[in-house]
């Protein structure tokens, strides 16, 4: 039986790269079905999340070219079926992505039951309310199928900020007529990181990092290069681990735009960090002395929607 053996008291020190952020890699991937030009993407996850959703994309006729471990080229040039694998799709949650961009490109997408729960347990519901308010037919049998030559932009409230339906909606939206307003949109790194490839492929969108966003549709979308951020869950993860373990250590490339809240709770914990350029830097000989609340009141900390602390922190 495989286990790890771990032995403590060593100093986690030294310098380390956080992997490219998996759930911005999955709807990246996705987007590549919006244009039928070439798009290569940097700093994918070697992950098995990642190589289903490519095999997802080769089975509806995308080209997935790996140049190396962590970059492939996508070229949609054809989409040649919108009949999604049911293996496949029910492997990981990501592979919902695949509905906004698959409407827009073929005006139609059939979605095998994820995971065999009933629609409200998964709460898909939020995807086809928006995709329905962009035009879209849903029709519910056993299956999902969302049928919409001529999607046209609307006036969007989300009943919740789901980050999978966020970025549906801005999928579908980009080549959609007229403009989109998104509103209790999700805005944490990974959507961000969606708009901002999706701008420079041509897409005009407004907001982005606000929870209210702004999408004027254009006819099309040409290909582009994209280098995915670091997976900042995994950034305060290695935060947390040098200052428990009293290790110096150098985070390359850790975004530090993305850890203002991190940073917020990790300081009433007796952690501190601090950001030089786009690196991380946590330094040893860390308090770790919590700091009460006004008063002396015992301290809570409780997770919220981003810029809220990260639940899976």
């Amino acid at each position: 039986m495989e286990k790890f053996i771990i032995e403590g008291g060593h100093p986690l020190s030294g310098v380390v790269t956080p992997s490219g952020n998996k759930n911005a890699a999955l709807p990246l991937l996705a987007a590549c079905l919006l244009t039928d030009e070439p798009v290569t993407l940097h700093n994918l996850p070697a992950i098995g999340d990642v190589a289903t959703m490519g095999k997802l994309l080769s089975q509806v006729g995308v080209s997935v070219e790996k140049l190396d471990s962590n970059t492939w080229r996508i070229q949609a040039r054809d989409v040649r079926t919108s009949e999604l694998d049911s293996d496949l799709f029910g492997r990981i949650r990501g592979s919902i992505t695949l509905a906004g961009p698959m409407l827009a490109r073929t005006g139609t997408v059939h979605l095998p039951r994820p995971g065999g729960d009933g629609i409200g347990r998964r709460r898909m519901d939020t995807h086809f309310l928006a995709l329905g308010a962009l035009g879209a037919d849903v029709d519910i049998d056993g299956t999902f199928s969302l049928h919409g030559k001529k999607l046209r932009g609307a006036d969007i409230l989300l009943d919740e900020a789901s980050v999978t339906a966020t970025e549906n909606a801005i999928m579908a939206a980009v080549l959609a007529q007229d403009t989109t307003i998104i509103r209790n949109a999700a805005c944490e790194p990974h959507v961000q990181d969606l708009c901002r490839m999706l701008r420079r492929m041509g897409a005009q969108i407004e907001g982005i990092g606000s929870n209210t966003l702004t999408i004027h549709g254009v006819d099309r979308l040409h290909g582009g290069e994209y280098t995915i951020g670091p997976d900042h869950m995994e950034v305060g993860s290695y935060i947390a681990l040098a200052a428990m373990t009293n290790g110096e250590l150098l985070i390359k490339n850790g975004a530090p735009e993305h850890l203002r809240m991190v940073s917020l709770v990790f300081e009433r914990l007796g952690v501190r960090f601090e950001a030089q350029g786009q690196d991380v830097f946590v330094p040893a000989d860390q308090s770790l002395t919590i700091l009460p609340d006004a008063g002396g009141a015992i301290p809570s900390i409780a997770d919220a929607p981003w810029p809220g602390f990260p639940a899976d922190l």
